[in-house]
This record gives C-alpha cells, structure tokens and sequence, in this order.
C-alpha cells in the first residue's frame, strides 16, 4: 500500500500568497523539468487558453476543476501557468507534505494548501472558498480526490467542490461591485508516441517473472495482458475467498469490492453501502482513523485497523480497472495505463517509459450561481462539470493511436481484458 494515510494529527499547511518564486520556478523550467524526470513527459499543450484569458481579463473568481490521471497533473499546471501567463493557488492532500522539506516548499510556493481528505478539513475548505471569492488567482481543485491512471474515464467527484464554489459566489456577490465565480474544467490527457510493444513486454515480463512463469512472448499483447491480469485478480480471490470466481470480469470485480468493503462498512458504518466506491472508501477512512492519529487505541487494535485500511485501498485499486477499458478501445495509450497500473499496484511504483505529451484542454466558463439547488441528491454544478470533464475526455481519448493489428485480437480478448493487481 501506498504511503497515502499520514498517522499523526493533521496540521493546516497554508499557501504562500507570494510571487516571486512561482515565477522564478516557472521561468527556469522546473514544471517542464520535473515531467520529464517524474514521467518522461517530453511534450505539452495547452488548448482554449483564451478562454482562461477572458475570465482572468473579466476580473472573475476562477476555479479550475481538472480529471486526475496521474500524479504529475498538479506540476503540468505550471506549464499552463506560465503559458497564461498567471499564478494559481492548488488544493493538495496532506501525505503530499511529507515527502521531504524541498517537496513541501516547492507545494507552498507554488501556491498549495492543503487538505485533510480523511475528514471534514473546514481550514482548507474556508481557505478554499476565501481564495475564490478574492479572486486575485485561479484556484485548482481536483474534484476527483485521487488517481486513477486510467486517463479515458472519470472517477466519482466529490461534491464538496460545489459547495465551495458556491459559497465563494455568494460572498463574492455581496462585494462592491459584485463579482462572478466561475469554473472552467480542465482535460488532462497523455498521448504515448513510444514503443508500446517494447514497454509493455519490460513490465509484463518482470510481473510473469515473480509469478515463476516463462515471459508469455508468443501471445498476442491483449491476450498476454489479460492472461496476466486474470493472474492477478485470481491471486486476490485466493487470498479473500479461499478460491478463484467464476463469471464475468465485472461481475468478480463487483464480488471482490463488496466482499472488502461490506463487512468493514456494517462495523463502521452500521450497514453496507452502496454507490461508487472512491467515496465509500473516503467514508471508512473518516471513522477509522481518528483514533489512530490520536494515538488512543493499542498495538492490537492499531493493528486490525490498518488491515481494514489496506482492504479499502485494494477495494479503491480495483475500483480504477473498468471492466471494457481494453475491450472498448484497445489504444496504446489505454495499454500503457493498464501495465502502468498493473506494476504500480503490485510494486507500488511504475516505471518511467517516457515519450509522454500531455494536453491541457480548458473547457468554456460555468457561471456559478450563489443559491444552492435545494431537493437533489446532486448538486447540479457537479453534473456540469462532469459532463463538460467527459467530453473532453472523450474528444482526446480519439487522439490516441489504435493499437496495430488488433481486430483478430478482439473476440478472445474480451473475456480476459485486464483485471486488477494487488497491493
């Protein structure tokens, strides 16, 4: 697992209102240099960025609210920012503060702040909504929470996003003159020009290794990835339910999250849930870890609590492999997430395979109204922003090239298309 959940008591990192060295980090070429060390991205565009232009020119309250594919997407904003030109503020979740004090730094004065997504953070919630009202900077939200890697669908957002925006629009209206709020979604995608074939074959062949296998060379490279990722969501039911499933693959990814999750959900919760599970997850995280920050359960119980905690991560894990991801569209890029995710989840790290480009693609401004739509169960600003999100998605998922020769690959492939790894 992943070291995501910070076992302490949570303290508020503030932003740096400051200038100087988000321009001077923008202006040597950090966020450039970093994407090519972090993951090999070489190239960048940004696209309807008069569009950003306009608001910024209008004075507006701006919140960018982009899809979360990897965890380089913050630092591509810098790319984006220098090309406005603009600073920005960024909401960023509280592990990332701990990752060594030049890390922390190079957060804060690029102008993050962060958030305690293991429970109601109302410092950063009030940052958040301060910040949009003054309006003196485009403030980032990733209303995703968390990475997927899987670049062509979005995972559930959190609503929370609308009530900030919200409640910036209403104070902004009370300035003299009033003032508008606005969002503008942001499409993040990364077109892959390298060898798929080659990259592929590296990460598959040392995930056969530790299974004992001989590299299954001699299969086509759909079939090959199924065989594997059959493998691995076979270890997983071996492990929980004494047995490999049967049935379909979505049908034994569902089986496999319920049986993670409910017991865990009716202990904590009082009865399983139902829904999308990035947010269940969220839920168990808020109830399991006070205690533990606090420090007032014992060495047993910490214990059986952080195998719930792993439980959960791997219920989230298997939650980012769509069952038709490969099937559907069977792309480079679409391969080069699942083995990207495969190795990350196995060794809880992936590669660097380089040859990246990433597109920032910035949709048209979302008036935000200052009145909360009362009687539904959501908020009608997070459906603008998801379907604005999904379409951009879907144009530069065509972007992508077809993986060769892949129409004979197709019939025998659907019933082994990726399924997920382990922690």
């Amino acid at each position: 697992m992943q070291n995501i959940i910070i076992e302490k008591p949570y303290q508020f990192v503030p932003p740096h209102h400051g200038t100087f060295w988000s321009w001077l980090i923008k202006l040597v070429g950090i966020p450039a240099w970093q994407l090519r060390k972090s993951e090999g991205v070489v190239a960048h565009e940004v696209r309807g960025i008069e569009r950003l232009r306009e608001s910024i020119a209008a004075g507006h309250g701006i919140l960018l609210t982009p899809n979360h594919p990897r965890t380089a997407d913050p630092v591509a904003f810098g790319l984006l920012g220098h090309q406005v030109p603009c600073h920005v503020f960024a909401m960023a979740s509280w592990h990332l503060f701990h990752q060594g004090w030049v890390n922390t730094w190079a957060i804060r004065m690029m102008g993050g702040f962060s958030v305690n997504r293991e429970g109601v953070d109302r410092q950063a919630i009030t940052t958040a909504i301060d910040l949009l009202s003054e309006g003196r900077r485009p403030l980032i939200i990733f209303p995703e929470g968390a990475t997927s890697r899987i670049n062509d669908r979005l995972q559930a957002l959190l609503d929370g996003v609308a009530f900030i925006a919200r409640s910036a629009a209403k104070k902004r209206a009370r300035h003299s003159p009033p003032g508008k709020v606005v969002v503008h979604p942001v499409g993040i995608k990364y077109l892959f020009s390298g060898d798929i074939h080659k990259a592929a074959d590296e990460v598959l062949t040392d995930i056969e290794h530790r299974f004992t296998w001989q590299p299954q060379r001699e299969l086509p490279l759909l079939l090959r990835i199924g065989k594997v990722g059959s493998a691995l969501l076979g270890l997983k039911e071996l492990e929980y339910f004494g047995q490999t499933q049967t049935g379909r693959l979505g049908d034994r990814l569902r089986g496999l999250m319920d049986h993670l999750l409910g017991p865990i959900e009716k202990e904590w919760l009082g009865s399983v849930q139902t829904g999308k599970v990035v947010p269940r997850v969220r839920n168990l995280r808020v109830k399991i870890l006070p205690d533990m920050v606090a420090g007032s359960v014992d060495k047993a119980e910490r214990t059986r609590r952080w195998k719930h905690l792993a439980d959960i991560y791997l219920a989230q894990q298997l939650s980012c492999y769509p069952p038709d991801y490969l099937a559907q569209n069977p792309s480079v890029d679409r391969v080069l997430e699942i083995i990207e995710k495969f190795e990350e989840d196995l060794f809880d790290k992936a590669r660097r395979h380089g040859h990246l480009k990433v597109i920032l693609q910035i949709a048209p401004a979302i008036e935000v109204s200052p009145e909360r739509v009362r009687g539904v169960s959501i908020d009608p600003l997070m459906v603008e922003i998801e379907q604005s999100l999904q379409q951009m998605i879907d144009e530069l998922a065509k972007e992508s090239r077809p993986l060769e020769s892949v129409a004979p690959e197709l019939t025998p492939c659907k019933t082994a298309t990726p399924s997920p790894a382990g922690t």
